[in-house]
């Protein structure tokens, strides 16, 4: 049954790219599970995991409406509008931030943005005004950050904190500018009793952050009660009020928090399951020269997870994720003028290089429309990648073209 909604999530293009992967192996034969699908559970799974993935993949492409507390203002209706097929987007966020005079530099005074840094454009229960960008205001800085995959990602949670740590020690010493960081965090959430993946408590500081392009929230579960608050509007025991508006709401169409920790759980380990999509055999000229680029330093190929990981099949192996889930200085051009906890406006936490082959575009706001460009987009004044970007710059057309085939392989 996984194997059939693959399909018709994918199609023939899912088909194509697995046969690719094999090495031309007849579409009609392949077993998707097996090779390419975005929304699959570990390959490990148990009996049980598999039904607990089947839960919240069910409650992930839920749609909300007014009846379920969408609003007052709200984003999407649906996780699975920001990330379809658990890949990247179709749907995005738009944020803003007073600048500077130099249009990068957050500006002391961010009253202008009374209801938030971001756009929340629709209306429901009530709700009379949206949250857009004020008229004329020449000093907003607009980004856009477009719905990340979220496949493979209790890859990323269950690395050990000790190996993010090491990677910015290690990095500490370089001679060539890359010098990640940890984003140090604070939980925003209320205590989550009913998991065992973390124990947090409100107000809790020097977390480490793992998800969001900013590396601003330290688990899954307040990463998706979170969005469940800020996109749609839907709260519940961890964030259990209702985002500022311009009505003055405090509820909605649904009295009280919308829903239950069992819910938010649910979608939780839904991420915390999902498998990272299998990867080709790859090209032994493409592995040296992305390691001759120095694009492994930051895109580290593999982080050891923690051993007691509450979810064994996570638990004391090998991440093989292409990140180092530090954040790095990217320079003005990239600069969004928002501010993430410890993260600055030209910071951002290196992108977990998994499943690229699904994408239509890449980088946060996906303004890079081929690997190329999102590659020669880390260049700009300041940027800890600039080295990088002159070596790949260096090579020959072909050795590009290696080294840009076994990334699009990840």
């Amino acid at each position: 049954m996984r194997t059939l909604r693959s399909l018709k999530r994918f199609g023939a293009a899912a088909l194509t790219l697995g046969a690719l992967a094999c090495g031309g192996t007849d579409p009609n034969k392949l077993d998707v599970r097996a090779e390419d699908g975005t929304d699959l559970p570990l390959r490990a799974v148990t009996p049980e995991l598999q039904a607990r993935f089947n839960e919240g993949d069910k409650l992930f492409d839920v749609t909300y409406g007014e009846a379920d507390g969408l609003g007052p203002l709200y984003i999407r209706v649906a996780c699975s509008s920001c990330h379809q097929g658990a890949s990247r987007g179709p749907g995005s966020v738009q944020k803003m931030a007073v600048v500077g005079a130099d249009g990068v530099t957050p500006a002391e005074d961010q009253s202008a943005l009374a209801y938030g840094h971001t756009v929340r454009p629709f209306k429901a229960a009530g709700a009379t005004q949206a949250i857009q960008a004020p008229a004329n205001a020449t000093n907003v800085k607009l980004s856009l950050r477009v719905g990340p995959a979220v496949f493979g990602r209790g890859y990323l949670e269950a690395i050990a904190d000790s190996e993010i740590e090491r990677m910015q020690a290690e990095q500490s010493t370089r001679d060539d500018g890359i010098h990640g960081r940890v984003n140090r965090v604070t939980y925003h959430s209320q205590a989550n009793p009913e998991q065992a993946f973390q124990h947090y408590q409100p107000g809790q500081t020097n977390l480490i952050g793992r998800f969001g392009v900013k590396a601003r929230i330290a688990s899954l579960d307040e990463f998706t009660a979170d969005a469940m608050q800020g996109d749609m509007g839907i709260t519940s025991p961890m964030r259990p009020t209702e985002a500022a508006n311009p009505d003055g709401l405090t509820d909605d169409g649904k009295p009280g928090v919308d829903v239950d920790l069992t819910r938010v759980n649910a979608v939780g380990d839904y991420m915390r399951l999902l498998e990272i999509p299998k990867r080709a055999e790859p090209n032994s000229d493409g592995v040296r020269l992305f390691s001759q680029a120095r694009c492994d330093v930051c895109h580290v190929p593999s982080l050891r997870t923690r051993a007691d990981y509450p979810f064994a099949p996570l638990a004391g192996r090998d991440a093989p994720v292409y990140s180092d889930l530090l954040l790095h200085d990217m320079g003005p051009a990239l600069a969004d003028g928002m501010v993430d906890e410890s993260a600055g406006s030209r910071d951002w936490r290196t992108a977990p290089l998994i499943g690229l082959r699904f994408f239509n575009d890449f980088l946060h706001d996906g303004r890079a429309k081929t690997l190329q460009d999102a590659i020669l987009a880390h260049q700009g004044p300041g940027s800890e990648a600039n080295d990088s970007v002159r070596r790949f710059q260096q090579l020959s057309s072909a050795e590009q073209t290696a080294l840009i085939d076994f990334v699009s392989s990840l």
